[in-house]
């Protein structure tokens, strides 16, 4: 049943959203400005209508996935779910800690209770809703896995480094536009970007802190797709400035939109703003 709503409410939303426009401006103001890896509007709708549909549905699923690495590849709930072999040795790591980066790329948010089934300590830092009443639920029953929730309000240089002191694994999203005024400079796609100054606080402060880099994607078509979890470990920050950690992630990140730039939900959002706002009218 969950997955048929999941289809039901994608259709509905992709046609909604396509027929109002919604994020259009944005999309191809985007896709002039990077040009090497140009995103189909359409496409990148129906990709985050399925997503979120999956996210209200099915979410479920994902709070269900084995514990054990050797319990893969599986199926559940009538999906596939399969771990890179080589991602297992450095999920391993991560069950230890440390800054583990991502992007709005694909069905990120999926992963949030795939890695807590995987027995990862993280902790992801969101911004509160209101009401309260939606907030609890948000925090007690969908970003909670096994009882356990794994969103926090963290705002504070010593929040963020007590979660890490305590041995968590810190989730970052590291692919947004950084307007304040640490904002570190970096490129994506052949563009200036702003970067987020915070893995390099962090790294600062905990320099032997390991560094990893998390996504999944989906390999195949219809019934045989399998979902599979990647991970790598970003070279240790102990040989070279704490800056180059930023440098790798865009890297990374380049190379995912290279491949599918439909799968990149940032297209949506003024990424570049900080650095080339009159690409947006501005």
């Amino acid at each position: 049943m969950g997955k048929m709503l999941a289809v039901v409410f994608a259709r509905v939303a992709y046609s909604v959203l396509n027929l109002a426009g919604w994020k259009k401006k944005t999309v191809l103001a985007n896709a002039k400005h990077v040009t090497v890896a140009v995103p189909d509007y359409d496409t990148l709708l129906k990709n985050l209508t399925k997503h979120v549909g999956e996210l209200l549905f099915c979410f479920g699923t994902f709070k269900r996935l084995p514990h054990d690495f050797s319990a893969y590849p599986c199926r559940v709930d009538g999906w596939n779910f399969s771990l890179d072999e080589a991602a297992i040795p450095v999920l391993e790591k991560m069950r230890k800690g440390g800054i583990f980066l991502t992007a709005h790329y694909g069905n990120y948010e999926a992963m949030g209770p795939w890695l807590c089934r995987l027995g990862i300590p993280l902790v992801a830092s969101y911004i509160p809703v209101k009401p309260k009443w939606l907030n609890n639920i948000l925090e007690r029953k969908i970003r909670a896995v096994d009882g356990r929730s794994y969103s926090v309000d963290a705002r504070t240089p010593r929040d963020f480094l007590r979660i890490l002191d305590e041995g968590n694994l810190f989730c970052l999203l590291d692919d947004q536009d950084s307007r304040i005024p640490s904002a570190i400079e970096g490129t994506l796609l052949g563009q200036p970007v702003n970067v987020n100054p915070l893995p390099d606080f962090l790294l600062e402060h905990r320099p032997q802190t390991p560094v990893f880099i998390c996504w999944m994607d989906e390999v195949g078509a219809s019934s045989e797709k399998v979902r599979v979890l990647h991970a790598i470990e970003v070279a240790s920050p102990a040989h070279f400035a704490q800056s180059k950690v930023n440098n790798q992630f865009n890297k990374w990140l380049e190379q995912r939109i290279l491949e599918n730039p439909n799968l990149w939900y940032s297209f949506t959002h003024r990424r570049f703003y900080s650095r080339s706002p009159e690409i947006y009218g501005e």
